[in-house]
Order: C-alpha cells, then sequence, then structure tokens
C-alpha cells in the first residue's frame, strides 16, 4: 500500500529539498511507499484534503482544526522551537508607525493563510478596521505580498514571522515591521490520517528520536527546526480552542 503526504503551502521555499529527503527517510524508517506532493496555494490543497487524499499533513493551524475534528486525523509532533506568529510591515519609508495611523479603507496584501490573517486583523483592532473596509489583495506568496508593498500596491502586508525573517536581506532593508504578534501558543503539526493511524505511536517515536544520529540531525536541520517534540491530542484541542477563542474575538 502507498500512503501520501502534504506540506502546508507556507513552508519556506528554500527548506523545499529538506522536505524530500525527510520523506524519503520516512519511507525508510517505517518501510512505507509515501508519496510527497505539495501545493502552490491553499485552496488547492485544500481540495485535496475535502477528497480524503493524505494520510500524512504538515499542517498549519485553521487546516488542523479541520483535520482533527472531522477527518479522524491525530497529531503526532509540532517543532520544538517554533510558534507561529505573524508581523504587519510597511515599506522603510512608509509613514506609518503604528496600527493607529492606518486609514479605515488601507490597502492590505495578504495570502489565504487563515491563521495568519485572524491574528493580524486582530491586531488592527486599535485603528477599528475591518475586512469590509479595507481594500484586501489576496496573494499566492509572502514574496509577492513584499513586491505589492515596495511596488506601491499595498500599505501593509501580513506576513508569517518566520517567512518574512527569512526574506531576502535586500528585501527586509526595504521594508520593517509595525506588529509582531506574542501569542507563543499556536503553531504547525505533523498529523497522521486514518490509514495510518496504527503506526502513530511509532512514528511518533521516531520523529523524537531522529536527532539521535548525525544523519537525522542533518535531515531535521533541512527542514529548518531544530527538532520536533510530541503533542499529544489534549494539547492540539487547546490550540484549536483558543483559536476558536481568538476568532470569535
Amino acid at each position: 500500500m502507498s500512503y501520501n503526504f502534504t506540506v502546508s503551502p507556507d513552508f519556506n521555499p528554500k527548506n523545499l529539498s529538506g522536505w524530500f529527503i525527510f520523506n524519503t527517510w520516512l519511507q525508510k524508517a517505517i518501510n512505507e511507499a509515501i508519496h510527497l506532493e505539495l501545493y502552490n496555494d491553499f485552496a488547492s490543497q485544500r481540495q485535496a484534503i475535502r477528497e480524503d487524499k493524505f494520510d500524512l499533513i504538515y499542517a498549519n493551524p485553521f487546516d488542523a482544526t479541520v483535520l482533527v475534528r472531522e477527518k479522524g486525523f491525530l497529531p503526532l509532533v509540532s517543532p520544538s522551537d517554533r510558534a507561529d506568529e505573524a508581523i504587519i510591515a510597511v515599506t522603510r519609508e512608509s509613514a506609518i508607525n503604528a496600527v493607529e495611523d492606518l486609514p479605515g479603507d488601507v490597502r492590505i496584501s495578504t495570502t489565504d493563510d487563515h491563521d495568519v490573517n485572524m491574528m493580524c486583523m486582530l491586531m488592527l483592532e486599535p485603528a477599528d478596521i475591518n475586512k469590509e473596509g479595507a481594500r484586501i489583495r489576496q496573494r499566492d506568496s509572502y514574496v509577492l505580498i513584499a513586491k505589492d508593498l515596495l511596488q506601491g500596491d499595498a500599505d501593509i502586508g501580513f506576513f508569517l514571522e518566520e517567512t518574512y525573517q527569512d526574506l531576502s536581506q535586500m528585501i527586509q532593508q526595504r521594508l520593517r515591521p509595525v506588529v509582531q504578534s506574542q501569542i507563543q501558543l499556536i503553531h504547525h503539526v505533523l498529523l497522521v490520517g486514518p490509514r495510518l493511524i496504527n503506526r502513530q505511536d511509532e512514528i511518533q517515536q521516531l520523529l523524537v528520536n531522529i536527532k539521535q544520529t548525525e544523519k537525522g540531525r542533518q535531515i531535521v536541520e533541512e527542514l529548518g527546526f531544530s527538532s520536533w517534540q510530541a503533542i499529544s491530542r489534549e494539547e492540539t484541542e487547546f490550540m484549536i480552542d483558543l483559536m476558536d477563542t481568538l476568532e470569535a474575538h
């Protein structure tokens, strides 16, 4: 039997090869065929999720909600040193120094990353800005958001913090953050689906212990992590409940 694996489209492009290396290692570790399929946008991946195409998913918190509560997935691990935070950025020359400086019809460039959008809209509350009043331009990648800012096609951009930090030095020198979230309890999670659920404990232990060998250390570093840590169903449910609370705020 062959299984299918996918990764949230907001992964850092520089870690692309790392995910293929990781998938090859995992196949050998559990002696199963696993096909890794990556998507350029959330819409395509979410359609595949609705069609039950995957058995392993490195999911962002929003998609984890659907996978755990509606699709029967269970959590395995999350990066040990990484929480999902969001940044609202402007160009270096912008007159905007705080969210209170923003007009109600502000031009926003963003992706379809639900968690980032939620956190950024919460941070905009002091400016009394909502989705109805703002002019929102949805883009497929964070690089395109940076491009919108630099070309004057947006006043502010919404970024996943880790992706913002990994923009080229040249781009970062032309941008600056206005505000950054500090929630620290929201993160991506690697989930296992119903067809592989009987291997949950085994796979979890393999991933938690991956750095016990030099090759394992290199593999996890290629993903941009320091290590994996086990995450329980209860911890995942707490994160989902927190997001629901923030969403309703």
